[in-house]
C-alpha cells in the first residue's frame, strides 16, 4: 500500500467540499449497496488500536415516516411547550432525504485509548461519510438537532448509557446546487511555535 495517493480531483474535492440545506434533497439516493460500499469507505478513519468506537443507524423508506412520528410523540413528551410549528418541523425530520444516517458515537470507556481519542475517530468518520458521498455523487448535510440529545430518542434507537449521537447525515440529491458560503481566514489561525 502506497503512503500517499497524491490526487488533484482529491484535493478539489475537499477544497470545495459544501453541505446542502436540510431542506435541500429530493430522490433518489443511495440504494443499500451502494450505502454500504459507501460507509466501508467512510471508515477509513483514523482509530488509534483499532477500536471501531462507532456504528451506523440507517434509516430508509417508510421506516423513517415511522420515526418522524416517534419523534413528534418524544418531543411532546419531553418538551410539553413544544409549538405546532416545532412538531411540524420534527414530523419531517427523517424525510427531508431519501437516506438519514445516525452515526453513533461508541467509546470503549473501559479502554486505555482516551475517550476523547474515541470520539474525535467518530467524528472524522462523519466527516468521511460526507466525503465519500460526494465522491459517490450524493449531497449530503450532517445536523444534530434536538433529537440527537434527547433521552427519549436514544432510547428508542437503542444506544447504550455510554454512547451518544455525533449527528444524523442526510444524503440523497440536491434539488440545486449549494452557493458557496463565507469561510474563516485560516492564515488567521495558523501559529508557528518558537521556544524564543
Amino acid at each position: 500500500m502506497a503512503s500517499t495517493r497524491p490526487s488533484q480531483d482529491a484535493r478539489d474535492l475537499i477544497a470545495l467540499r459544501r453541505s446542502i440545506s436540510k431542506r435541500g434533497f429530493v430522490d433518489p439516493g443511495p440504494d443499500p449497496d451502494a450505502l454500504d460500499s459507501l460507509l466501508t469507505v467512510a471508515a477509513r478513519v483514523p482509530d488509534h488500536r483499532r477500536l471501531a468506537p462507532w456504528r451506523f443507524i440507517v434509516f430508509e423508506g417508510a421506516q423513517r415516516d415511522a420515526l418522524n412520528a416517534n419523534a413528534v410523540a418524544i418531543q411532546k413528551q419531553e418538551t410539553p411547550d413544544a409549538t405546532e410549528a416545532m412538531l411540524a418541523d420534527t414530523a419531517s425530520y427523517f424525510t427531508r432525504a431519501p437516506v438519514v444516517i445516525a452515526v453513533v458515537s461508541s467509546p470503549d470507556k473501559a479502554h486505555k485509548t482516551p475517550v476523547w481519542e474515541q470520539e474525535l475517530s467518530c467524528g472524522a468518520l462523519c466527516l468521511n461519510v460526507l466525503l465519500a458521498a460526494n465522491a459517490s455523487g450524493w449531497a449530503g448535510c450532517w445536523l444534530t438537532e434536538w433529537i440527537a440529545f434527547s433521552p427519549g430518542v436514544k432510547a428508542l434507537l437503542g444506544l447504550t448509557a455510554d454512547e451518544r449521537i455525533a449527528g444524523f447525515i442526510y444524503l440523497g440529491t440536491a434539488k440545486e446546487d449549494p452557493q458557496e458560503r463565507l469561510r474563516p481566514d485560516v492564515s488567521g489561525k495558523i501559529e508557528r511555535w518558537s521556544p524564543e
